[in-house]
């Protein structure tokens, strides 16, 4: 039974989960129609930088430790959007319900580093390198991930790419990898306006490259520059439905699906949000991270319907580098904590479910009396994702020194 299949079986039918982000591919499981052609696995990754609040984003609404830690900024039960009777979304998600329904959206709760930093650089460190406590570590896991990956007759100069100026601690290493901050103005490049070929695009870029917006290793670069043009990227229009809210993260995720749709053999790619740290008034239902968690879901939301058929093929994954104090502060907000959620979206994913185990938020049950405990390494989600998704088994090189044990089995 194929994936799309068995969601369709389990919902019955698809104009009871939100006909409007139903990408093709669900439509065509009800009469079991196929996607002719190659097909390529593709891997997103997220990365909400500033510590995302957990608690606030996925809310144990059931737990009543979690009303009495926090009387201000708590989300109250009949705003909550339920999921199971404990868990709901902040509803400021809203975007990502539909995907829920469909059964194409999993979240991890209590999952993060095991590593106790509060230091955001070092933690954002660890989990890019994907070995946590581990300074040492040269290259990052994703780029890691792509030596084992199936590769075409070419390597697509598109392959590893992340959305951004420059290329991030994730995608570092000896695998070919570029960053592209704004695939519209590709042509543009360096300080020459007036460059219309390739060779004066490439020229630009390399002999005045303050302003270029594709950055990458020679020859990698031209080759993505040609490839750009041939898929002429200004003509680019989401489909309909596909709403990208205005900002860094949303133009990051409409221009992916837009790298992702021309064809351009893109297998792990990376973008990232930041805004997540609040220490001071965080908000309930309104405020600073209510503001935050619709441009993410609203931005995801859109790339899920942008995909189309693709989605059947992609999954993505987000993380952030560790959630916020059980308890709020002083200044009705939250400092840096330990265990946090992800969220796992796409085609081959058995959503529907709050995957791992909960530890409660009894005093007796906080990690150092203040924050969640973790109870599922952050690797054990990625690495399901990089062997049973990607095809890529070898874990103990892309998360060296982790054992891992069993799989959560998000993916079908």
């Amino acid at each position: 039974m194929s994936v799309t299949r068995r969601v369709f079986i389990r919902n019955g039918a698809l104009a009871v989960v939100g006909t409007a982000a139903v990408p093709g591919f669900l439509t065509r499981a009800a009469f079991g129609a196929t996607v002719p052609g190659a097909r390529t696995k593709r891997l997103v990754v997220v990365f909400q930088r500033g510590a995302a609040d957990g608690l606030n984003i996925v809310v144990p609404h059931g737990e009543q430790a979690y009303y009495a830690m926090r009387p201000s900024i708590n989300i109250p039960r009949n705003e909550v959007l339920d999921l199971d009777g404990f868990f709901g979304l902040h509803p400021a998600m809203s975007a990502l319900q539909p995907i829920w329904q469909q059964g194409h959206l999993a979240i991890v709760h209590a999952a993060g580093s095991p590593d106790p930093t509060r230091s955001h650089f070092d933690a954002q460190d660890f989990m890019e390198s994907g070995t946590p406590g581990v300074k040492a570590t040269e290259d990052g896991w994703l780029n890691r991930t792509l030596h084992s990956l199936p590769q075409g007759p070419q390597e697509s100069s598109f392959r590893a790419v992340a959305l951004g100026p420059s290329l991030p601690r994730i995608l570092s290493g000896s695998e070919a990898a570029i960053a592209v901050n704004n695939v519209n103005s590709f042509g543009i490049g360096g300080k020459n306006p007036g460059a219309s070929s390739i060779a004066n695009t490439f020229e630009a870029m390399y002999a005045q490259s303050v302003d270029s917006v594709l950055h990458g290793a020679g020859q990698e670069t031209f080759e993505a520059v040609k490839m750009l043009k041939a898929a002429d990227p200004s003509q680019y229009a989401p489909v309909a439905g596909a709403n990208y809210p205005r900002g860094r993260f949303g133009d990051s995720m409409r221009q992916l699906a837009q790298l992702i749709k021309a064809n351009l053999g893109v297998q792990v790619a990376f973008a990232d949000i930041g805004g997540w740290d609040h220490h001071v008034n965080e908000g309930s239902t309104q405020g600073q991270l209510a503001n935050v968690l619709g441009d993410f879901s609203q931005s995801l939301g859109a790339f899920w319907i942008d995909l189309g058929d693709l989605a059947e093929d992609t999954v993505v994954v987000t993380m952030s580098e560790f959630g916020r104090t059980a308890r709020e502060n002083g200044n009705r907000g939250t400092d840096h904590g330990h265990a946090n959620v992800m969220f796992v979206m796409g085609g081959p994913v058995k959503g529907g479910k709050v995957y791992g185990r909960w530890p409660g938020l009894e005093q007796s049950q906080l990690y150092e009396g203040r924050d969640l405990a973790i109870t599922t390494d952050f690797r054990q989600v990625l690495a399901e994702g990089v062997a049973r998704h990607l095809g890529n088994t070898h874990l103990e090189q892309v998360f060296p020194g982790f054992s891992g044990g069993l799989f959560l089995n998000l993916l079908g």
